[in-house]
Formats: structure tokens, C-alpha cells, sequence
């Protein structure tokens, strides 16, 4: 080939690379600007404004900003809570400081972070407060929200039983979370809740076996020569009867104390199966009829001891 024809080759061969290489050379960039720009999405999954950053400190995110498959689903969950939570605190008046929320039994807070970062930092205002027993996860968590500058994230090495006392909490608060806060912490939630005149209450239980074990115990003889006495007779039966129980006992006690409640799944059980979501708002008016029926079930079932322990705050019976 001549050199002529060579340099023509050579040309027509730059022009077609060139667009190529610039192509590769923009899909790269634009790569590169998604995970190390905190207001570009790097996945469809993530939304728009979302910290990637903060994605890859939670490990839902790896270094390289990808999703795997468990962080895929447990960050589907969180979104999800989040969509109910973020309408809750668009009802919440501005004021400073304000919209206060506590998450009890907050782990890693993935929650906490997810809200601060999506809902209350683009408002520039607000509190998050992650609640949590492990003393390593509680340092973690103040250290990831110093590196990210989240100044109105607070975390406390504290029991959700220890936090209703607690002055390092504020008196009256906007919002209660506790996702998978485990057998009575959940309850120990509530209770914090209740003392703290919180307007909403977001809770999604896990391994309810405090009333199983009553039952066991018990037996409920007032049931046990009815057919209902099927109902626990096998230890797994039993087990799941007690955590079903211990939630309708949940939304009647909340109901009693002037909250409206509603029941709904959190995501498809195909990603949990610890998955009803409770949601509470604030009314203040107390329904007799629900202190009524929870009682009713407490002595149906043999477990009337548990009034004073876990559903201290019913108003007084009547007469």
C-alpha cells in the first residue's frame, strides 16, 4: 500500500476511533461523576440527591458503587419506610429544631442516615436521634456523622427502657421509629413514645416471644377445653400465635392512649418476612372500647400479669 493511501487509511481510522474513544472517554466521566458526586445518582435505584458517599460508609453500597443483592433488598425496605415516614413529617409544623425523631434500637442507622440525608438536611433543619445498646455501633455512628457533616444526627449508648428517662432526649418529640427493635424493645419504644407525647410512632416489630412463652407457660385454661386450645398446641403455632397476639395487644394499648392506628405491609414477604409495618398519629382521644378489649384478651388468654408490665399507661377502667 502506498503511503498515501496508508495516511488516508490512518485518518479515516483516527476519525472512526475518535468518536469512540470519546464516547467511552464521556461514558467514564459521567461514571466517575455519579459515585464521587454526592447529588448524581450512581444506580436507578438511588435517588436523586441521595449521598452515594454515605451509601458506601452503610456498606449498602460497595467501593465501587454497586448494589448487591442483600444490600439491593434492605435498601428497598428503607426506602419504603421511607415513603411512609417522609409524608408523616411534612405534616409536623416548622419550628426550630424541629421535626425531632428517635430511632430506637437504631444499629448501623441505616434509617436515621437515610432520613437525615433524603428529608432533613435538604430542609436544613430537623434532629435525628439513633437510640442503640451496642457501645461500637453507637461511636461508628457519630463518627460517619462528623465525616459527613450531618450536625443534627445524635446517637446515644442507651436501652429504649433507659431512653423514657433519658434528659439527653427532647421532652416532647416529633416521631418514634424502631424497625426490627427485637421482642419488647419494641414495646420499651412505645412506651417512650407515649411518655414523650411523640405525634407519630413508625414501627415495624421483630421476634415477638415475650407472650409466646406466657402462653406456654399458662396455657390459657379459660381456652384449654376449647378448640381454640389448637391454636398453640405445636411450639411453632405457638410461637407465631404469640407474635400475631402481641401486636393486636400493641395497636389496641396505642389506640387506648390516643393514637390512631393503621396496620400495612411493609415490602413483599419475598424480601422479609418480619413485615408488618404499624403506623400511629396522635389524636388525643383515648378510645375506652380498646382498653376494654385489650384487657378482654389479656384475661381470655391467662396473661393478665402483663398489664402492669407492658401496658402501664391504660387509662383507668371506668366506675
Amino acid at each position: 500500500m502506498s503511503s498515501d493511501k496508508k495516511a488516508a487509511a490512518g485518518g479515516r481510522g483516527a476519525r472512526a476511533a475518535g468518536p469512540a474513544r470519546e464516547a467511552r472517554g464521556s461514558a467514564v466521566g459521567r461514571a466517575a461523576s455519579s459515585t464521587s458526586r454526592p447529588d448524581v445518582p450512581a444506580l436507578p435505584e438511588l435517588r436523586p440527591g441521595q449521598s452515594v458517599e454515605l451509601l458506601k460508609e452503610l456498606h449498602i453500597l460497595t467501593r465501587e458503587g454497586k448494589l448487591n443483592q442483600d444490600s439491593r433488598r434492605k435498601l428497598k425496605q428503607v426506602y419504603h419506610l421511607y415513603q411512609f415516614i417522609e409524608k408523616l413529617l411534612e405534616e409536623v409544623p416548622p419550628a426550630e429544631g424541629h421535626p425531632t425523631v428517635v430511632d430506637h434500637g437504631a444499629g448501623k442507622s441505616y434509617l436515621g442516615f437515610i432520613l437525615y440525608d433524603l428529608f432533613l438536611q435538604p430542609r436544613g433543619m430537623g434532629q435525628v436521634f439513633g437510640v442503640e445498646t451496642r457501645p461500637e455501633l453507637v461511636q461508628r455512628s457519630e463518627e460517619l456523622a462528623a465525616r459527613l457533616g450531618f450536625a443534627g444526627m445524635h446517637f446515644l449508648h442507651l436501652s429504649a427502657a433507659q431512653a423514657v428517662d433519658s434528659p439527653a432526649l427532647p421532652q416532647r418529640i416529633d416521631m418514634v421509629t424502631a424497625l426490627h427493635a427485637c421482642d419488647t424493645a419494641t414495646d420499651d419504644a412505645i412506651d417512650f413514645g407515649l411518655a414523650r407525647q411523640a405525634k407519630f410512632m413508625v414501627l415495624v416489630p421483630c421476634c415477638q416471644a415475650e407472650l409466646a412463652s406466657r402462653l406456654r407457660e399458662n396455657k390459657a385454661l379459660s381456652l384449654a377445653r376449647t378448640p381454640l386450645a389448637e391454636l398453640w398446641r405445636h411450639p411453632l403455632h405457638t410461637r407465631e400465635m404469640g407474635s400475631q397476639l402481641t401486636n393486636v395487644l400493641r395497636c389496641l394499648y396505642l389506640e387506648a392512649c390516643g393514637y390512631q392506628v393503621t396496620v400495612t405491609e411493609l415490602v413483599g414477604w419475598e424480601h422479609s418476612m418480619k413485615n408488618e409495618l404499624i403506623l400511629a398519629r396522635h389524636t388525643g382521644q383515648p378510645k375506652r372500647s380498646a382498653a376494654e378489649r385489650l384487657r378482654a384478651l389479656l384475661a381470655q388468654f391467662g396473661v393478665e400479669a402483663l398489664e402492669a408490665q407492658r401496658y402501664a399507661r391504660l387509662p383507668v377502667p371506668a366506675g
